[in-house]
């Protein structure tokens, strides 16, 4: 790699950190921000809205992808995504300094959403930029080797901004950092936009595209030819389909899900979970140009398709495992008594709750929330009248939400979840996980069985940036690459925290979740499998 390539994959790979540190870092900061910006609210509303400020940025990023791959292809790569790291970078920095409601009301929450707005439509150009910026300027057999290193920074943000929360909490102690000190995280991120803002002003525009440019072949209205012919329109749902969808689930479970279900269904101390992810991304994390690299030599196809294989055949045994070692005791207590839910199936619904706004509030979904909320894998059974939760010898019965004041509404939800508790406890369900010594045999089963997640996701993301590039023609590829890209990881692996959670309470079974990438996944497989081509030895300068 000369001096300028190796310039030119930093500069790309810095959107990339910025990306996934302010992801990470405003979704772990959810309820400190939440208090901050809407204050006004009560307490499960705050939350609430600072989730829907954060999914606002995520559902604008297929936009900018149109935006600012509309830009790429027609005045080129480099500046382009100059533009996007500044308003990337900008937009996570003012949140740092934005006074909260308490200084300025509800100005606070409104300028909080549109800096979210404008991160997303930012990193809706980002990545599509940075991926055809590499790829462009990497020689012929070098492209999955390159651009997976664009993959590696991913990690990287995430674990930088794991490492910044955990630091600055330490130095400034709870009850500050709550008050002042979550700012910090966001503060620092001035550095490294200020870095990645000089490396890029340093580089020079992708030479695929200066020749195109030269040469008169820059596309007028690349909207219109991506999506407004068939050929190319075909390429880009297949890339949908046939990669980026399978990619994202595969992507989220490993680096997100994973997490959620740790601190959530195991009840794992949420600091060791934290650190032993750390651990599994910092080992994982060097496959992402290891099958990168191999993609140039056997092909990006086969090594992604096999990702999304492997991975939809053994989620189930890996979480099973995960439980069994993360939580012992949980593990024993569902496989020894057995807990049953009585109930109207018409007055139980499906409980998608991506917004966190909607209310359940039949005796069915009350017992049934309670119960996936503990942790509690159920078996449903078919019945008449207000639901009842069997745990053991002991039958409680549930309640309606609906036309109770609320007052008398906590006060019967007090009681309830006071009641399935209190069975839980007799029948042996842990309220908590045990702890996990630092380095002990359990300790390493569980980051071994995470880090083996990890390059699931390796295989995946690694060569997928060079096969996006390489499916579509140097004059429409920033719109085409960004667009697939954005849905996929936007959408489908946004959605599926919630999805899952909603199948879970549904159908009574802590791993019943896992369907959702496991599906989409295998749908990937069947579709990549039957209808894309191998990319790897394709010229991507030439006219197509």
């Amino acid at each position: 790699m000369t001096a300028e390539e190796r310039n030119v994959v930093l500069a790309s790979s810095l959107g990339t950190v910025f990306e996934w540190y302010d992801f990470y870092l405003y979704g772990t900061l959810a309820v400190v921000i939440g208090k901050q910006f809407f204050s006004a609210l009560d307490p499960a509303s705050q939350v609430i809205f600072a989730l829907l400020a954060f999914a606002a940025g995520f559902a604008v990023r297929p936009f900018g992808a149109l935006v600012f791959g509309r830009l790429g292809d027609m005045i080129g790569r480099k500046y382009t995504f100059l533009v996007t790291i500044l308003v990337m970078g900008l937009s996570t920095f003012i949140v740092g300094i934005l006074p909260n409601y308490e200084s300025i009301g509800i100005a606070a929450p409104i300028i909080l959403i549109g800096l979210r707005l404008l991160q997303g439509l930012a990193l809706g150009g980002e990545y599509g930029g940075a991926a055809v910026y590499v790829a462009e300027h990497a020689p012929p057999g070098k492209r999955g080797a390159y651009t997976a290193w664009i993959q590696t920074t991913a990690t990287l943000g995430l674990f930088m901004s794991l490492m910044v929360i955990m630091g600055t909490k330490t130095w400034t102690g709870d009850e500050a950092f709550a008050e002042w000190g979550w700012r910090m995280p966001f503060l620092v991120s001035i550095v490294l936009l200020a870095i990645s803002v000089w490396i890029r002003l340093a580089t020079s525009e992708s030479p695929v595209f200066r020749k195109m440019k030269q040469e008169g072949r820059v596309s007028t209205a690349p909207l219109t030819e991506s999506f407004g012919r068939r050929k190319n329109l075909k390429i880009v749902v297949l890339a949908l389909l046939g990669l980026t969808m399978g990619q994202a689930v595969v992507w989220y479970t490993g680096q997100f899900y994973a997490l959620f279900f740790l601190t959530g269904a195991l009840k794992v101390d949420a600091s060791s979970a934290n650190v032993m992810v750390a651990f599994s991304l910092v080992l994982g994390t060097p496959f992402f140009v290891v099958f990168g690299t191999l993609s140039d030599r056997i092909g990006r196809k086969p090594i992604i398709m096999a990702g999304c294989l492997i991975a939809a055949l053994t989620y189930f045994p890996l979480f099973k495992a995960l439980t069994e070692t993360a939580n012992p005791e949980l593990a024993a207590a569902q496989a020894q008594n057995r807990v049953i839910v009585t109930s109207d199936p018409d007055e139980c619904s499906f409980q998608f709750n991506p917004t966190g706004v909607a209310k359940f509030t039949s005796s069915c979904d009350v017992a049934k929330q309670v119960l996936a909320g503990s942790s509690v894998s159920y078996d449903n059974v078919a019945g008449t009248g207000p639901a009842t939760i069997s745990i053991g010898d002991r039958v409680i019965s549930s309640y309606t939400l609906h036309g109770l004041a609320p007052d008398e509404a906590r006060r019967r939800d007090t009681e309830f979840r006071e009641s399935v508790a209190d069975a839980l406890t007799t029948a042996g369900y842990p309220a908590e996980a045990q702890p996990i010594p630092f380095m002990s045999a359990r300790w390493w089963t569980v980051v071994g069985i995470l880090s083996l997640m990890v390059v699931y996701v390796t295989m995946v993301y690694g060569p997928i940036a060079a096969m996006l590039v390489e499916l579509f023609p140097t004059r429409i590829r920033y719109t085409s690459v960004s667009l697939p890209y954005h849905i996929g990881n936007g959408w489908f692996g946004g959605l599926l925290p919630a999805t899952g959670l909603a199948i879970v309470a549904h159908t009574g079974n802590m791993y019943s979740g896992l369907w959702y990438p496991i599906v989409f996944a295998g749908i990937t497989f069947v579709v990549g499998m039957l209808f894309l081509k191998e990319t790897k030895d394709v010229d991507i300068d030439a006219d197509r």
